[in-house]
């Protein structure tokens, strides 16, 4: 018998899931559902659900391996697991638009999959709110699983064997050209990754880009620019993104793999936004799946 009460939310993924509460404990059979959601819709949505960080990093280890914090290990050598999403800092203060750490989180507003400029990406990200603007600070998301159903057979195949080269210092360096220290660059350097991957549960395929992929393995950069960014803008088109606005006490867990997703932005001088993230190891490289 199904746990879940599973209603989808947009053409091409996302799924609002109710009937469960994440305060009790989670059966084995729960846990396997939620995967299985999770490979079918990419993106699922548990309203209401009020968390701390202790439960949050129990549910993640249900979920898989939590991933290290790149910037705070990459920084100071330190591992911790948790990432905040917005202005306000955990004694309760708030940054306003000029603050760095503000200014540095605008890298988000670009579509992206969470690191992966790591060599082992993440699988998962899951987000907790508890703060939210007033207005703004939505989060928009789209399927590439689903841009890749939508290219002709030639392009599907032309696109198939080849490894596109992601670059944390490329992308941030949009935002500024500062924007990474010398120890975090060094921590990430440019790392390659399959163009196109499969769900290993289900075989469906996707495209994998975003902001950082910076070029094609063996491809001069301009040919190579041309074609991810002719990709990611047909992904992205907005009739086919689903604009998440948040609300407290929301829980969502989103693929990487097969989803990219972005900031909407929000005025932080006048807006308070608190979001806690985790994320789940991708099972290793992509170049080996």
């Amino acid at each position: 018998m199904a746990v879940l009460n599973i209603e989808p939310i947009h053409q091409d993924f996302g799924a609002r899931i109710t009937g469960i509460d994440m305060r009790a404990p989670i059966s084995g059979e729960a846990v396997v559902e939620i995967k299985a959601a999770i490979d079918d819709y990419s993106f699922v949505l548990f309203p209401n659900q009020p968390f701390d960080d202790d439960r949050q990093m129990a549910f993640t280890k249900l979920l898989g391996e939590p991933e290290e914090s790149h910037v705070a290990l990459g920084e100071t050598g330190t591992v911790t697991y948790f990432g905040t999403i917005g202005n306000v800092q955990q004694d309760g203060s708030k940054l306003g638009n000029d603050h760095r750490k503000t200014k540095f989180l605008t890298g988000n507003n670009m579509w992206h999959s969470d690191s992966s400029f790591r060599a082992v990406p993440a699988r998962l990200s899951i987000m907790c709110a508890y703060e939210v603007p007033e207005t703004g600070g939505a989060t928009e998301f789209v399927s590439l699983r689903a841009a890749h159903g939508r290219l002709d057979e030639e392009t599907q195949d032309r696109i198939d064997p080849l490894v596109a080269i992601h670059d944390y210092v490329f992308s941030r360096s949009k935002v500024a050209p500062d924007a990474v220290s010398p120890s975090l660059a060094a921590s990430l350097p440019p790392v390659p990754q399959k163009l196109v991957r499969s769900n290993p549960a289900t075989g469906a395929k996707n495209y994998y880009l975003g902001s950082h992929a910076r070029t094609i393995q063996g491809w001069d950069d301009a040919p190579a620019r041309a074609l991810l960014d002719d990709l990611q803008d047909r992904a992205t088109q907005p009739e086919h993104a689903y604009a998440h606005a948040w609300q407290p006490e929301d829980l969502v867990i989103w693929d990487n793999r097969c989803l990219l997703h972005r900031g909407a932005g929000y005025d932080a001088d006048r807006n308070r936004r608190y979001m806690r993230q985790t994320r789940v190891k991708g099972d290793g490289p992509t170049m080996g799946e």
